[in-house]
């Protein structure tokens, strides 16, 4: 009888393990290090239209973000120090995934410079759905060549981001 119950107990722990690595391998996990970088065409929060592909050539910081995520507020000062020292070969883009609030406030606020796409989730086909993000902020970091070479899915402070650009070549 107790041999029994102890292989039941083993058997369905065995399933409950292969029913939960099934369900963790079917979560987006975002575009792979190594893709290439998905192409977008996405408005700026000054009105002026821009795609991934205009940056080829130069390193990009792709990063993912809301006016209501706490750690998206806590990196902004951090990326905007990183934006005016990191040189003419290096962009900062800031997604913003809900422009149905008033980003342009926030950004006032929080003296931002850099570039900020608006990516409504209303649009037809959301750019962070193409990118699979389901945790904010993300960032990717992508090379001269529009591939990804690093991903972050956290807030970074100044020390992250340089470490991350210094390390694309």
């Amino acid at each position: 009888m107790i041999k029994k119950i102890i292989a039941s107990v083993v058997l369905l722990s065995l399933i409950t393990i292969a029913i939960v690595q099934a369900m963790d391998n079917n979560k987006p996990r975002g575009v792979e290090i190594g893709a290439k970088a998905p192409d977008f065409t996405l408005k700026t929060l000054d009105g002026k239209q821009i795609k991934l592909s205009d940056y080829k050539g130069k390193k990009v910081m792709l990063n993912f973000w809301a006016t209501w995520c706490p750690p998206c507020k806590k990196e902004m000062p951090d990326m905007e120090k990183y934006t005016k020292q990191a040189g003419d070969d290096v962009v900062v883009l800031a997604v913003n995934i809900d422009p149905e609030n008033d980003v342009k406030s926030f950004v006032n606020d929080n003296g931002i410079t850099f570039t900020i796409p608006l990516d409504s989730q209303r649009a037809k086909n959301p750019v962070n759905e193409r990118y699979k993000i389901s945790s904010i902020p993300t960032t990717y970091f992508i090379d001269k060549e529009g591939i990804i070479r690093n991903k972050v899915i956290s807030s970074m402070q100044l020390k992250d981001m340089e470490r991350y650009i210094n390390s694309i070549q």
